[in-house]
């Protein structure tokens, strides 16, 4: 019987369709498994800038180009303009990516917190943020995400947002959204058909997708046929999937096709992502230089047909994974 070519030709994402996220690195608390062993002893402001600041080099040096960050991440997008300001010949080749809508209320703190960050997509808040983004990133901001967007969100049907949203988008900013829980397809959908003066209003998205949470695909892929940019996020399942944690059978899987290709789990996590043919960017969220390297080399990943099939076999009911998410620990 002959060989299926489909079934056969590697999938290989390009270094540059990787980037890096700041949302572990930007505060002292996060909800990735194991975090608390991988940032140094004192979480102070200058430890992490110096952290975000080495990855930052690091992933540049790499090949990389999008790099994300948003308001409520503690001080990352701080991290990230001071970044941008030291390397002035490096900076215009970036993409640089922030989103509003939570405001960070942890005060610098790690544990006893009743809430780390506060959700609000009003127009005082998106008034409030665009400026302090605008006083730390200038010009440069070139995406500008609704953070966390859900279909209750006013974000898809406040019209004065809408004009705001339109006319920093006529500014040349990329606008879009970000989404989480087990109705993102259904918020990307609205997002699609929302309009300012019969033209769409949001072109980008930014999504949870990973071989434990597929259920945004079919959507996703929508958004890239309208031409938006589709950036994934949550590649690693908030850690789940990196090889520290992948150990019981529900990540079996990942384990056998990781051993047969010669990756580390957490890089062919990344490479299942890339390979999906309407994601353009796949985010890291690495918070060491060690992490970091092994992510990256899931560009270097090569996934059959028969591997992502074996990876697919993985998936979660969607409703069961946000709730195990839910229950993830800030550290």
């Amino acid at each position: 019987m002959p060989t299926d070519p489909a079934a056969t030709a590697p999938a290989r994402p390009h270094p540059a369709r990787l980037g890096l996220g700041t949302a572990a690195v930007g505060r002292p608390g996060y909800i990735t498994l194991g975090r608390d062993a991988d940032l140094p002893a004192e979480r102070t402001v200058e430890a992490l800038r110096e952290r975000t600041h080495a990855l930052l080099d690091a992933a540049y040096a790499a090949g990389v180009r999008y790099f994300d960050t948003a308001r409520s991440y503690g001080r990352a997008e701080e991290f990230l303009a001071q970044w941008l300001d030291a390397h002035p010949e490096e900076a215009p080749e970036v993409t640089v990516a922030s989103k509003w809508g939570y405001t960070y209320t942890a005060g610098w703190r790690s544990d006893g917190v009743a809430a780390h960050e506060v959700k609000e997509h009003s127009t005082a808040v998106y008034d409030r943020q665009i400026r302090e983004s605008r006083a730390l990133l200038g010009e440069r901001l070139d995406v500008y995400l609704v953070h966390s967007v859900v279909p209750a969100s006013p974000a898809l049907t406040d019209p004065a947002l809408h004009e705001r949203l339109a006319a920093l988008a006529a500014e040349g900013v990329r606008v879009g959204l970000s989404t989480s829980g087990p109705a993102q397809g259904d918020t990307i959908r609205e997002a699609l058909a929302v309009t300012v003066e019969g033209r769409p209003l949001f072109t980008a998205v930014q999504a949870t997708w990973n071989v434990l949470e597929t259920s945004a695909a079919p959507a996703l892929a929508e958004a890239h046929k309208a031409g938006w940019l589709v950036v994934v996020k949550e590649g690693m399942a908030n850690g789940r999937l990196a090889g520290r944690n992948a150990t019981g059978a529900d990540t079996a899987a990942l384990r056998a096709v990781a051993a047969r290709t010669a990756t580390t789990p957490d890089a062919l996590a990344l490479a299942a992502a890339a390979a999906q043919p309407w994601a353009d960017v796949v985010l890291s969220g690495a918070a060491t230089l060690d992490q970091l390297a092994s992510n990256l080399t899931a560009a270097r990943a090569r996934l059959t047909a028969q591997d992502l099939a074996a990876l697919a076999a993985m998936a979660e009911p969607a409703e069961a994974y946000w709730r195990t998410r839910a229950s993830l620990p800030w550290a």
